[in-house]
């Protein structure tokens, strides 16, 4: 079997995402060889491939899903918002340059021959590959250059499933509307519909998805109930709530919300703490005194810091550590928390150096190369083992007075890199790495909130903590169990049989 299928949708959020992860399982558990596939993605969370290539984090769910290493050409375009109108494109896992939208709107047809490549190539290493789409398929605005939604489908040959959100309201009309704005020859290509997140007894909508069914002439394939789940949102709109974990834990660990943060699925491992009541602050809110305070990643660090400045949030973030507050810098957090950022080239904005919060005696410098490496090593601290991944422009100068935080001895499966990372002051209150995924290393991140908790005065928590990646194992299966459950698995292999033709 060398088939495809292509999961569309009503609107960004309905879905998409997780229901590919769900189909990419179920079919590897059928015996298939699967991968997923997303021609273009548009995401400020990325992930760095065993080859050093960046790719969007939701193919890389869908990817593990699937139980395949992830590899850039599940998603040969990612683009990278910097401003509101202008975006870092990267191509086959490589910068190729920023663009603002006229500029990638007029470059978007050289990229169809590349993305049919890379796609038929992909579709010879598996039996099958599942096809996620961005956004919806109906802006007509868009559709003339479309590579990623029905511009993808009629590339690839694929059935198309189209996803609808209930719990927003308004499926019905939305589902309707969609399919009213396709072209014969789309219409055609929708072999059925999934209703996605309902909440209450499917006997009730009964009718309505016969009326629907009548209405488009295609068939419900299934109805998905709402369901809790802490695996990756998609890119565009995230629900941030889920990344709030309101338990009872008594160490209160704060997340500074940036405008252009990056990676936030960083903190997903966090929640297997049992003591941690994680929370997010945006920049005008009153952000206390938290045992630990982490400002995370940014896609413009130099806007960002500035941002945190003008809000007076550094001066809240100082003024928590004076009190007691540990302080964590990941990435462009990390850059933050130094002396000075220097940006001669004007690599990342006009602005050429700017002062940051002084927390690390450290000094950055943009450079025009960008790192890409999945790193692993051990900390120096608690000597724990290490994996993680490296996205930066910057490179970062430790000066006398800290130590570096991490011991680095592998790069992209190469052992021969000898190199030390990251930074941590004098008294062991303030951290900064470069490494994504910091804290899904278990062991250290159970040393690190263990030595908060000794700081503040509270009792060591030593419960067993679920290894993140068992943990993410076991998420996947229960996504796949409830999908099979409510979905018509028989007309969906049905329809992958017989692809576009009926």
């Amino acid at each position: 079997m060398k088939k495809s299928i292509m999961l569309q949708g009503t609107a960004s959020s309905v879905g998409k995402s997780i229901l590919a992860a769900a189909l990419c399982r179920i079919f590897t558990e059928d015996g298939y060889n699967t991968a997923p596939f997303k021609s273009q993605n548009m995401s400020l969370n990325s992930y760095i491939t065993p080859e050093g290539h960046e790719m969007g984090r939701a193919q890389v769910m869908q990817a593990e899903a699937a139980g395949k290493v992830p590899s850039s050409k599940m998603n040969p375009i990612l683009l990278k918002p910097t401003t509101d109108h202008n975006s870092q494109i990267i191509v086959n896992g490589v910068v190729h340059r920023n663009m603002d939208v006229t500029e990638y709107f007029a470059y978007k047809p050289k990229l169809k021959k590349m993305i049919k490549a890379t796609f038929d190539e992909l579709l010879d290493e598996n039996d099958i590959v599942v096809i996620e789409g961005a956004g919806s398929p109906a802006e007509i605005n868009l559709k003339q250059q479309d590579i990623v939604n029905m511009g993808m489908a009629k590339m690839a040959e694929s059935p198309v499933i189209l996803v609808g959100d209930i719990d927003k309201g308004g499926v019905f009309a939305s589902l309707y509307g969609t399919v009213m704005l396709m072209d014969e020859d789309e219409k055609k290509m929708i072999k059925g519909v999934i209703i996605n997140k309902f909440r209450g007894d499917v006997e009730l909508l009964k009718p309505g998805l016969k009326m629907i069914e009548d209405l488009i002439n295609i068939p419900v394939l299934g109805v998905i109930p709402y369901f809790n789940h802490n695996l990756e949102d998609e890119d565009s709109v995230v629900d941030w709530s889920k990344y709030s974990d309101n338990a009872k834990g008594d160490l209160d660990v704060a997340i500074i919300r940036l405008s252009k943060l990056s990676n936030f699925t960083d903190f997903n491992a966090l929640k297997l703490h049992n003591d941690v009541k994680l929370r997010f602050v945006d920049l005008d809110d009153k952000l206390g005194n938290p045992d630990l305070i982490i400002i995370p990643g940014s896609k413009s660090t130099i806007d960002d810091l500035n941002k945190l400045r003008e809000s007076k949030m550094e001066k809240q973030i100082i003024d928590a550590h004076n009190k007691g507050s540990f302080v964590f810098g990941i990435c462009g957090g990390f850059q933050m928390l130094g002396k000075t950022i220097k940006n001669p080239l004007k690599v990342e904005s006009s602005i050429e150096e700017v002062e940051g919060l002084s927390l690390l005696p450290i000094i950055t410098t943009f450079e025009e190369e960008k790192v890409t490496t999945l790193s692993g090593g051990s900390d120096i601290i608690f000597n724990s083992p290490i994996k993680g991944y490296e996205i930066h422009m910057g490179r970062t100068q430790v000066l006398e007075e800290c130590s570096p935080l991490i011991h680095i001895n592998t790069r992209n499966g190469l052992n021969s890199t000898d190199v030390d990372d990251g930074a941590v002051n004098q008294n062991h209150t303030v951290f900064g790495t470069y490494l994504h995924g910091i804290f899904d290393n278990t062991d250290f991140t159970r040393s690190l909130l263990n030595n908060i908790r000794q700081a503040r005065g509270m009792e060591e928590f030593n419960e067993e903590v679920v290894d993140y990646q068992n943990y993410k194992e076991e998420q996947y299966d229960k996504l796949a169990d409830i999908v099979r459950n409510n979905i018509d698995m028989e007309s969906i292999y049905r329809i992958l049989k017989d692809g576009i033709d009926v």
